[in-house]
C-alpha cells in the first residue's frame, strides 16, 4: 500500500487486449492502494523522435549536434523540453514502471522505444561511471508486460523468447539500475477462444496481487541464454 507505480502503455486502441490488461493492472493495483499513473503513449501523441527540439534554449555546441551529449548538458541545467521533464518526474517518483505493449517485430513499438529513447537521458537515467546495479535509477522495479502475434510454440521452436527481453530489460532497464521483475507474456491473444483470453486476464489479476511479494530475476546472460 502506497507503493507509486507508472504504467506506460503504447497500444493504439483501448478496446484491444493490450488494453484491458491496462485496465486491470489501474483496477487492481488502485484497489491495493497503490497511487497509478498511466502515460497512454498513442493517446499522448507522445513524440519518438529524438531531436533537437528536446531542449530549450542554448546548444551546448551549435556547430555539431551530439543528441546524448546535448540532452545531458540540457538536463543539467534544467533545460528539457516539458514532455520529458514530465516524463522524467513519473519515472523519479515511481517504485515500479510496467511498460504495457503488443510486442512488434521482436521489440518494442516505435513510440514506447522513443519515449526509452527520449526520457532516459544521462544524468538522469544513467551515467558512464554509474551504470547497472549503480545506475541512477535504483530501487526501483520494473515488468515488461506484452502481447504476441505468435504462439508460444513457434516462439518455442525458433529460439526462446528471453533472447527477445535482453535488450529491453537487460539493455535499458538493467542499465539504468532499474530491478527487473519475471516478464507477463500473453501469446497470440487473437488467435485464442474467448474463454482462454479470460483466462489470462485472469491470470493478470493473479500475479498483480502477489506482485509485490515478487523477487526480481537475477539479471545476467544466465537467465537470458542458458
Amino acid at each position: 500500500p502506497g507503493k507509486k507505480v507508472l504504467i506506460v502503455y503504447a497500444h493504439q486502441e483501448p478496446k484491444s487486449f493490450n488494453g484491458s490488461l491496462l485496465k486491470i493492472a489501474v483496477e487492481e493495483l488502485t484497489k491495493q492502494g497503490c497511487s497509478v499513473t498511466v502515460s497512454d503513449l498513442y493517446a499522448m501523441q507522445f513524440e519518438p523522435r529524438a531531436t533537437r527540439n528536446d531542449i530549450v534554449g542554448h546548444l551546448h555546441n551549435s556547430k555539431e549536434f551530439n543528441y546524448n551529449m546535448e540532452t545531458w548538458e540540457a538536463y543539467k541545467r534544467g533545460d528539457l523540453s516539458q514532455d520529458l521533464v514530465e516524463e522524467q518526474k513519473k519515472v523519479q517518483e515511481a517504485d515500479l514502471l510496467i511498460f504495457q505493449f503488443p510486442l512488434f517485430w521482436f521489440s518494442m513499438p516505435a513510440i514506447l522505444k522513443g519515449w526509452m529513447d527520449r526520457v532516459l537521458v544521462q544524468g538522469f537515467a544513467y551515467d558512464l561511471s554509474k551504470s547497472y546495479d549503480c545506475g541512477l535509477l535504483q530501487n526501483k522495479l520494473s515488468l515488461f508486460s506484452f502481447t504476441t502475434g505468435g504462439t508460444k510454440e513457434k516462439y518455442a521452436k525458433r529460439g526462446d523468447v528471453r533472447y527477445l527481453l535482453w535488450p529491453m530489460q537487460h539493455g535499458i532497464m538493467h542499465f539504468c539500475g532499474v530491478k527487473v521483475l519475471e516478464p507477463h507474456i500473453c501469446y497470440a491473444p487473437e488467435h485464442v477462444s474467448e474463454e482462454k483470453r479470460k483466462e489470462m486476464l485472469t491470470a493478470w489479476t493473479q500475479r498483480l496481487k502477489t506482485l509485490w511479494k515478487e523477487e526480481p530475476i537475477n539479471c545476467s546472460p544466465e537467465w537470458y541464454f542458458k
